[in-house]
């Protein structure tokens, strides 16, 4: 590709480099390598199911050594809330209230999602605001018209001019509604995290978010602050940053050339949520809870849902210090006793599930330790998995390398080739699928931080289809945040219950119990 002064200009705006620019059109043009399925993890294989006792012990260990500790919530809260209300955009645009009724458009569209919008109407958080500001344009013009009601309705919630939900940071929407208030996803979180991320009555949040709506945080921060503080007794550090727009990645038209504008500049789009990488990176604490900004619960759900962040967090600690020790001795004493090694190589293979080289006893013993002790030496991650309930997202699955390596990984089914059967046979086994409810230990034994750069597989790409003015293009995407972000990390996967699991992907969802303090 031959790079035009305007576009060497707009890397460099970028800090983006040709040769990158070069790789991204590369792997656009020639396809990603579908992920190789070897099965899906299962409570027989590759998820651990705590009883009741074990995650008590557990969450026990974690509040005993949490003062100790430096912690940090990490919370990806940049997208919109635009996807939330598709379906009600869809009703907007095709919508006549003088030449049908709203149900006959629902039946003639089998329109599930905007009649359950309708009957649940009074059960949303904004309710009361829309009805406020429509009494507000409408008070001259009364209406009885139940079908031009709803349809003014729905426009006040989203007409530019109006409220504009749909251009709404998702963490500043109104999700709970309280007796005396609406709160936010983005408070939700300061509540959440004032149950199990402070140390000392301190706790440190951390908010990924689109610059320009950072003003806007800090603004319902400062409004809400005396408030939480006083309620929960904690403190708060927030801090925010910003997709770089060094991950921006390119996409292609439909003839394969890369997407312009009308003025033939390059169009960048963000790179997905494995551009976060770089944001985690920069964080510095002892042990990292990640969660996304959606997952949240009205407040009397919020102690159960801690419980199972403490306990996740507990069976860390207790991996990193047994493996952290394993380290010690090594550095300590490459020459390891044959039972050291037996016990190390269990403890990985029993507690971390890590497949050993088949050809390992056939290693000499100085090999076999430097084999380890690389393997130990890894950021680590517990993972929550819940079971598998039909949501969209991603699953836990055993893969395979093109070396033949097997390893557990969080894997996106557009990472899974569709026209290959038996490995779509695999993914439809899957038992359990991925909450994005992560602890994460980031630091060696010995208080160093990794560069979680390095334990990135940088052939995990996305290839998706999206649209630019209407039309189909091929969108790449950097490997998940979770999924080839994360990839040579170590990993365990825990069973938690889907009381853990609440998003709030379509604006519907704020009418499951999770959502409703009623």
């Amino acid at each position: 590709m031959k790079y035009t002064d305007t576009d060497i200009e707009q890397l460099e705006e970028r800090g983006i480099t040709t040769e990158q620019l070069t790789t991204q059109l590369e792997t656009l043009k020639k396809g990603v390598t579908y992920i190789d399925l070897y099965d899906a993890a299962s409570l027989e294989d590759g998820i651990l199911q705590l009883d009741p006792s074990e995650q008590k012990k557990y969450a026990t260990l974690f509040e005993s050594r949490k003062d100790s500790l430096d912690l940090l919530k990490f919370t990806p809260a940049s997208g919109a809330a635009t996807r939330m209300f598709r379906f009600l955009f869809e009703f907007l645009d095709e919508y006549d209230a003088e030449k049908e009724s709203i149900n006959a458009y629902i039946n003639k569209k089998e329109a599930k999602d905007l009649r359950l919008f309708f009957v649940g109407l009074d059960n949303f958080p904004f309710y009361n605001k829309v009805r406020k500001q429509l009494k507000k344009k409408y008070k001259k013009k009364k209406c009885t018209n139940i079908n031009l009601n709803r349809q003014r309705f729905v426009s006040i919630m989203l007409n530019e001019d109006e409220l504009n939900f749909g251009k709404k940071p998702k963490g500043l929407f109104p999700f709970h509604s309280y007796k005396h208030h609406v709160s936010t996803a983005f408070e939700e979180h300061l509540f959440e995290g004032a149950t199990y991320a402070d140390k000392n009555k301190k706790a440190r949040l951390h908010f990924t978010i689109s610059k320009d709506h950072k003003k806007y945080f800090e603004q319902q921060f400062e409004k809400r602050k005396e408030y939480i503080e006083r309620k929960t007794g904690i403190s708060f550090s927030i801090t925010y940053s910003y997709q770089s727009k060094a991950t921006d990645t390119i996409a292609l038209d439909s003839d394969d050339s890369v997407l312009r504008n009308s003025s033939n500049e390059i169009i960048f789009r963000p790179g997905g949520h494995g551009a976060l990488i770089d944001n985690l990176n920069n964080q510095n604490a002892d042990l990292i809870f990640i969660k996304n900004i959606d997952n949240v619960v009205v407040f009397k759900y919020q102690e159960d849902v801690a419980f199972y962040k403490k306990m996740l967090a507990g069976k860390l600690l207790e991996l990193q210090e047994r493996s952290f020790n394993y380290q010690l001795k090594i550095d300590q004493n490459k020459d390891l006793k044959e039972a050291k090694i037996t016990e190390i190589t269990t403890f990985l293979q029993n507690e971390l599930s890590i497949k050993i080289a088949e050809d390992f006893e056939k290693y000499s013993a100085s090999y076999k330790v430097i084999y380890l002790k690389q393997i130990l030496d890894r950021p680590m991650r517990v993972c929550a998995m819940v079971p598998n309930e039909g949501e969209p997202g991603g699953g836990p699955f055993w893969i395979r390398s093109k070396n033949g390596k097997k390893s557990l990984q969080i894997i996106e089914s557009v990472q899974i080739d569709p026209t290959n059967e038996q490995q779509q046979s695999i993914l439809k086994k899957a038992t359990h699928f991925n909450p994005v409810d992560i602890v994460c230990g980031i630091k060696n034994y010995k208080g160093e931080k990794y560069d979680l750069q390095k334990f990135v597989d940088t052939n995990a790409s996305f290839i998706t289809t999206k649209s630019y003015e209407g039309k189909k293009i091929k969108a790449l995407e950097h490997p998940g945040l979770w999924n080839g972000g994360m990839a040579h990390w170590n990993t365990v996967f825990i069973e938690a219950p889907l009381i853990t699991f609440n998003p709030v992907k379509t604006v519907n969802d704020l009418l499951k119990p999770a959502h409703q303090t009623k």
